[in-house]
């Protein structure tokens, strides 16, 4: 399923990315995602893992997914940092918590580089603020 998909939508960014679940032996399941970036929240990224049970999206920092490819980055519920996989191959950690429990995933560095590098050609690193639906946040407001 890796880079299968390459839908264009204006405004969005997707890609579908197989990384690997790893439990708590250490061995690798594959796991089904697509990652997703929308203009209309240009802080958040999305990883979407596709189960038999129905889709279950998380959305945390696209900064924190981009710096955690070179560096151990994050506090809290989200980690990632780089690694290489038991073939030696560069990947980067994704790890998730929540009270319901813990996961650790990995995907092939390159694929997320292409994610991201794809992001940052709709919206430039930086120019986040510039695309924030402020008037639309204020209308919501106000009739609230």
């Amino acid at each position: 399923m890796t880079n299968r998909s390459d839908r264009r939508v204006a405004g969005v960014v997707e890609q579908d990315i197989t990384m690997q679940c790893i439990d708590s032996l250490g061995r690798g399941h594959d796991l089904e995602t697509v990652f997703s970036y929308q203009r209309s929240d240009p802080f958040a990224v999305t990883i979407t893992f596709v189960t038999h049970e129905g889709d279950l999206p998380w959305t945390f920092s696209r900064d924190l997914l981009a710096h955690g490819m070179s560096e151990p980055t994050g506090d809290g519920d989200v980690h990632v940092c780089p690694s290489l996989d038991s073939k030696g191959r560069a990947v980067v950690i994704v790890e998730l918590s929540s009270p319901d429990g813990h996961l650790i995933t990995q995907a092939h560095i390159k694929d997320v580089r292409q994610f991201i590098t794809r992001s940052f050609a709709l919206v430039p690193e930086g120019e986040e603020s510039q695309h924030m639906p402020i008037d639309d946040m204020i209308l919501q407001l106000l009739t609230a």
